[in-house]
């Protein structure tokens, strides 16, 4: 399992560096489970972040899109809203799914975290891509 987890690692790894360039992440020059630990993490809480920064424009192009409707506005963000949640829970899930067979510990930890990371990285660009179409 510990080597699925460098192979599931390495792509994100490459991704959160090729964000954040400038800065030296805890993500370049991953050689030790320790090193794997503090990415793994590192990644969750970037992607978590670029999600949460993704959902919040898209609230953001309702609210120009249909400028004047509010409630269109209410009702989309509503169900925008009650869909994210539901999307978490289902990525928490199959995340719990996916590690299933993890040593408990930082391995476990190392792991669940590069799914979260993965899985939100994949509903940040889902979010960006929504192109809402005015029904007027």
């Amino acid at each position: 399992m510990k080597s699925m987890v460098w192979l599931l690692l390495a792509p994100l790894a490459f991704a959160v560096h090729a964000e954040e360039s400038d800065a030296p992440t805890p993500c370049d020059n991953v050689e030790t489970a320790q090193q794997n630990y503090a990415c793994a993490a590192y990644s969750r809480t970037v992607a978590e972040r670029e999600l949460n920064a993704a959902f919040g424009d898209l609230l953001e192009r309702i609210k120009e899109q249909y400028a004047g409707q509010g409630a269109k506005i209410t009702e989309l963000s509503s169900r925008l809203n009650a869909a994210q949640n539901l999307w978490k829970q289902v990525r928490d899930a199959d995340c719990k799914v996916e590690t299933f067979d993890s040593t408990p510990g930082k391995e476990y930890d190392a792991a669940l975290n590069t799914c979260l990371a993965q899985r939100s990285d994949d509903r940040s660009e889902y979010l960006q891509s929504l192109g809402l179409q005015n029904s007027d």
